[in-house]
């Protein structure tokens, strides 16, 4: 069954949280948009090369589901996945040595924007194929089931890639496994410039979890607490052995589909009435309505946000560039344990 669910008709999943881990949270969604404006003034001076596909606009998805994972869960991401990165516990500083090609990046340098994967806080990596983290993220899961780990898989991925074989394939093969997966649909409304209202024939993507007998439930993506709530649920359903759910998270990009979108298929208007419901602002008011939070302890906040991310650009300036000597080494993953893994092991 398909459902559409906003955060006024659910439990008050806040008081899971305490002060401190909901002030974590907000800190979070800080961290991913003060990342995405860095890296995106850092490709703009021509220190990032290639390109770059910016979550701006979308924090509240990837950090309210990831705010109900345990750090032995695992995620897969997308092209747009830097949100998702942080959000698993990242650090921005060796996310910026990947950008900028350094041997100190989670990759050393060999992955760049659209390839970061840090196993060490279960992120099994971005994908530059739409689509390309379901049949992954289904692969893990097995894993899961097969060991008999308490774990779960949350797999992101965009609206574009609903109508791609490998997303039919891989719910229809973890519905029939009743494999520990959560489906997330981050549903920013357009699969680069086309509309979803042109390209997907039924009115909400969460209504195609019916074809494959899961939960199919549709949230306000920008609205930490549906998002948390809605995959609260479909975890604990997945973590219990019942089988996988679909969440789709309503959402919007902010920018164009990458840095060369020139952004025509959207008016000025459109993109405007997303920005007056943007996430970060949605959920500074959420707390600051419920006593949570102060305006001083945002200001805080965001200062050591600011600082983090001026002294992580630093860092990826400083660091070293791959050695030439290196360029066949480290391909393939060095099992866990190796000295890559420790680095970057909080």
């Amino acid at each position: 069954m398909s459902t559409d669910v906003g955060s006024e008709g659910l439990p008050r999943i806040s008081e899971r949280f305490s002060q401190k881990a909901l002030h974590g949270f907000l800190r979070q969604m800080h961290l991913i948009r003060q990342f995405e404006e860095g890296a995106e003034q850092a490709y703009m001076r021509g220190q990032v090369h290639g390109t770059m596909h910016l979550s701006i606009g979308q924090e509240a998805s990837a950090t309210g589901v990831c705010a109900v994972l345990q750090r032995a869960d695992y995620i897969t991401s997308t092209h747009r996945g830097h949100g998702h990165c942080i959000a698993k516990g990242a650090e921005p500083k060796y996310m910026f040595a990947e950008f900028f090609g350094k041997d100190s990046g989670y990759c050393r340098g060999r992955g760049g924007s659209m390839h970061i994967a840090d196993m060490a806080t279960g992120n099994l990596g971005a994908n530059g194929i739409v689509g390309g983290g379901l049949p992954i993220a289904v692969g893990a899961a097995l894993a899961l089931q097969q060991e008999r780990r308490p774990n779960v898989v949350a797999c992101f991925f965009g609206d574009g890639a609903n109508n791609e074989g490998a997303f039919h394939e891989s719910l229809n093969m973890a519905a029939i496994w009743k494999l520990p997966v959560v489906f997330v649909c981050e549903n920013n409304q357009y699969g680069m410039s086309t509309s979803t209202q042109r390209s997907t024939a039924v009115q909400r993507i969460a209504q195609r979890a019916q074809a494959y007998d899961m939960p199919g439930v549709t949230v306000d993506g920008n609205d930490f607490f549906a998002v948390a709530e809605a995959a609260a649920q479909a975890v604990e359903r997945a973590r219990s052995g019942q089988g996988p759910a679909l969440l789709e998270c309503l959402t919007y990009r902010h920018r164009g589909h990458s840095k060369s979108d020139r952004n025509r298929y959207r008016s000025k208007e459109e993109i405007e009435s997303w920005i007056a419901r943007d996430p970060i602002g949605r959920f500074q008011d959420a707390l600051l309505a419920r006593g949570s939070i102060d305006q001083a302890q945002i200001a805080a906040l965001v200062s050591s946000v600011e600082q983090e991310i001026a002294a992580g650009i630093e860092f990826a300036k400083n660091s070293p560039a791959p050695e030439l000597s290196s360029l066949t080494s480290f391909v393939y993953t060095q099992a866990p344990g190796g000295p890559r893994h420790d680095r970057h092991d909080r």
